[in-house]
Parts: structure tokens; C-alpha cells; sequence
């Protein structure tokens, strides 16, 4: 599936959902989308018919999934999971999967989105899958920020 190699797909996976974000090689930005269910837990796997929508309506040149590692860099339990989803990922859409080291993603989500509440640009309740959409947004724009050639 050829894609527009300016364009990226970013990923936060977790065992229960996978936030989702857009990116532009060219400009830096990114941008959450959405989050989608993954029945990881009960081996039903990630939500593939959600997937393929996002990679069909994007058409990314590349995807892009958080390394949940540990706070020395180590890897972890999670971090074979995340491995996993890249390779099913890379096999399911034929195109480029990068990994990006996500420590502390989660935290500059929730830092980003309790400003964006206290700022009045976003409603005062969040949904559970706003902090995974968010931190898929982060781990894509450090990404675009320290990739030599991003797309």
C-alpha cells in the first residue's frame, strides 16, 4: 500500500487501547486522532478493521510505535508486546515500522491535556482513550523532531 512519505502514523500501544496520531514529515506537527480497542488481554489482538481505515483514509509513507521501556532504557514485559504489534503492523500494511523510545509520553500527555482543560481550549471531562491519542501525538513529534529523514 503506497502512501504519501511525508505523511506518518503514530502509535501508543497498550494491551487495552492504542492511541493513535497523524504527522507531517515535512512541517514537524503532529496531531491525535483517535483511539482504537486492542483485545490484546483475550487474544483477539488490535482492532485491524479500525487500523486499516486509518492507514487507507492517511495513506502514511511510514508507521511509527512507542517503545514502552523501562526508566533505564531496559526492556520489559510491555516492550515485547509493542515489538510484536510492529512486526504485525509492518506485515499487515507492507510499509516502513519505526520504533520511539515512549518513556514518559504518558506523562506529557496527561501535562498537555491538563493544560489544554485549565486553558479552556478543551472540555473539562476526558475520555479514556484522550491520554492514549495524546501520547501517540508525542511519540510521533519526537519522532519527526530526531528522525535525520523522517519519511
Amino acid at each position: 500500500m503506497a502512501g504519501n512519505a511525508d505523511v506518518l502514523l503514530g502509535f501508543d500501544f497498550g494491551t487495552k487501547r492504542i492511541g493513535v496520531a497523524v504527522g507531517n514529515a515535512i512541517t514537524g506537527n503532529a496531531q491525535a486522532l483517535t483511539t482504537l480497542h486492542n483485545r490484546h488481554s483475550d487474544n483477539g489482538g488490535p482492532d485491524w478493521q479500525g487500523l486499516t481505515r486509518i492507514v487507507a483514509e492517511w495513506r502514511p509513507g511510514a508507521l511509527v510505535v512507542g517503545l514502552p521501556l523501562a526508566a533505564d532504557g531496559t526492556s520489559q514485559a510491555m516492550t515485547r508486546h509493542a515489538r510484536s504489534f510492529m512486526e504485525q503492523l509492518g506485515a499487515h500494511f507492507d510499509m516502513p515500522v519505526h520504533a520511539m523510545d515512549e518513556r514518559f509520553s504518558t506523562i506529557e500527555a496527561m501535562e498537555r491535556l491538563r493544560t489544554a482543560r485549565a486553558t479552556g481550549s478543551r472540555g473539562r471531562r476526558l475520555a479514556k482513550g484522550d491520554s492514549d491519542a495524546m501520547a501517540a501525538q508525542v511519540i510521533l513529534e519526537g519522532w519527526l523532531a530526531s528522525a535525520p529523514d523522517a519519511g
